[in-house]
């Protein structure tokens, strides 16, 4: 079955930065854009970032735009999250999936901006 595995996240003050990676296994990585998404305390699920499978295009939310990098290696069949110039309505649990989303999804990971 799909397995995603998300790693990276913890505790950074505001202006901080963090590296988010996800270890995606059960299917053909290299097939399948990604995505992160995450949510926020008392919140939904907010989609964050995405690449596609072919021409490695990017795609993000506006409130990230110019601080969040997505990126692939599709060798390790890993995608990551470069989180630059942290704020706290960054916080949330931060998760990966392929898309179409598969009903599977890790643990997710735990990214806390604070002072």
């Amino acid at each position: 079955e799909v397995q995603l595995v998300e790693s990276g996240g913890g505790l950074v003050q505001p202006g901080g930065s963090l590296r988010l990676s996800c270890a995606a296994s059960g299917f053909t990585f290299s097939d399948y854009a990604m995505s992160w998404v995450r949510q926020a305390p008392g919140k939904g699920l907010e989609w964050v970032a995405a690449i596609d499978s072919g021409t490695y295009t990017t795609s993000y939310v506006d409130s990230v735009k110019g601080r969040f990098t997505i990126s692939r290696d599709n060798a390790k069949n890993t995608v990551y999250l470069q989180m630059n110039s942290l704020k706290p309505e960054d916080t949330a649990v931060y998760y990966c999936n392929k898309a179409p989303a598969s009903n599977y999804w890790g643990q997710g990971t735990q990214v806390t901006v604070s002072s």
